[in-house]
C-alpha cells in the first residue's frame, strides 16, 4: 500500500535525445548524452550568414504526481464507510490477543479412575 502511495505522488522526467529519427540516449534521472552532431553556434560574421538546421532533437516526457492524497471520510458513501470501518476493526484485532479466559472446565474435576477400561477391553488406539 505504501508503494502505491509513493509511486502515485512521485514526479519524474524522462529525457530523450534523437539524432534524426534514431533514439540515441534516454535518461530518467539526469541529462541525456548527446551524439556530438549538433551544429555549433558560430559568431555571426559578414562573410557567412547561412545557418544550417540541426538534425538532433531533445524531448522531455514529464510525469507529474498528485499533490493531494488526503480524502475525507465524510465524502465516502454509506457502503464505503461501512467497509472502511469493518476493515480497520478487523485489521487492528489481528494484533491483539483475546484476554478472556474461556476455560469452561475450570471447576469440573474428572471422575476417579477405578479400573483402566482400555486394558480390560484391550482396545488400543495406534
Amino acid at each position: 500500500m505504501a508503494l502505491i502511495v509513493l509511486l502515485s505522488t512521485v514526479s519524474f522526467t524522462v529525457d530523450s535525445h534523437y539524432c534524426g529519427d534514431t533514439l540515441v540516449d534516454s535518461s530518467l534521472f539526469g541529462h541525456v548524452e548527446t551524439c556530438g552532431m549538433e551544429v555549433q553556434q558560430q559568431l555571426p560574421s559578414s562573410e557567412c550568414d547561412i545557418s544550417k538546421d540541426d538534425c538532433c532533437s531533445d524531448e522531455q516526457f514529464i510525469v507529474e504526481g498528485q499533490d493531494t492524497i488526503k480524502t475525507s471520510f465524510d465524502k465516502l458513501n454509506k457502503d464505503q464507510q461501512l467497509f472502511v470501518a469493518a476493515f480497520i476493526h478487523t485489521y487492528i484485532n489481528l494484533f491483539f490477543e483475546s484476554q478472556t479466559d474461556l476455560n469452561a472446565y475450570r471447576d469440573y474435576t474428572p471422575p476417579l479412575l477405578v479400573k483402566d477400561i482400555q486394558i480390560l477391553d484391550q482396545t488400543f488406539l495406534i
